[in-house]
């Protein structure tokens, strides 16, 4: 090894040990994930298994999905560690019932405040929930009243293609995943395992 690479790497070193060690303040977090490409809730379930996996109690929402045969879901569903609510009826293209779309959003939201509430879960995923703000199906206010007022320790996920910007406002971590290139869009039909 190099002199030089090696005073690089110590250098490094002492750059990272300094930021580690002014990171001092512990609560959760509030991660967003947005932008038009593939991965975000796929993101979501890695970051909740993560979690799982140090024996962390969590729990997801789906405010749009309304299938239950996602291969996150059948994973995911019977484990100890993970309530799982589908609580979607599906893309709004697909039930074409403004109506039923804003009930389920409602129904949904009165679940996600209710585990908002609850000391217990270390992690919710809200997935797809963007989208009740971007529809109008739901008020942001309230939902950001109720993640500033969550358990201390308690970490969100929130996903969608879109996220309002009072949500912006009080998130700690955003990440854009970004679409260059779609299988579907060059023909190839969606896949379970890889769309689902």
């Amino acid at each position: 090894m190099s002199k030089s690479h090696q005073d690089r790497m110590a250098a490094k070193k002492a750059f990272m040990d300094e930021k580690i060690a002014k990171a001092t303040e512990e609560r959760g977090v509030l991660i967003l994930l947005k932008g038009d490409g593939k991965g975000k809730s796929s993101s979501a379930f890695g970051t909740m298994a993560r979690s799982v996996g140090h024996g962390k109690k969590c729990a997801v929402i789906q405010f749009i999905k309304g299938r239950s045969e996602t291969g996150e879901y059948k994973l995911f569903k019977d484990h100890p560690l993970i309530d799982w609510h589908v609580m979607g009826h599906g893309f709004t293209w697909e039930t074409q019932d403004k109506a039923q779309d804003i009930a389920a959003a409602e129904k949904a939201w009165s679940k996600a405040e209710e585990l908002l509430r609850d000391e217990q879960y270390d992690m919710l995923v809200f997935d797809e929930m963007s989208y009740m703000f971007k529809y109008g199906y739901l008020d942001v206010a309230p939902v950001v009243e109720a993640l500033q007022k969550r358990p201390a320790m308690q970490n969100v996920i929130i996903t969608g293609r879109t996220m309002d910007t009072a949500l912006q406002e009080i998130a700690d971590t955003i990440s854009i995943v970004k679409c260059e290139r779609h299988a579907f869009r060059l023909g190839v039909k969606a896949q379970k395992g890889i769309e689902y």
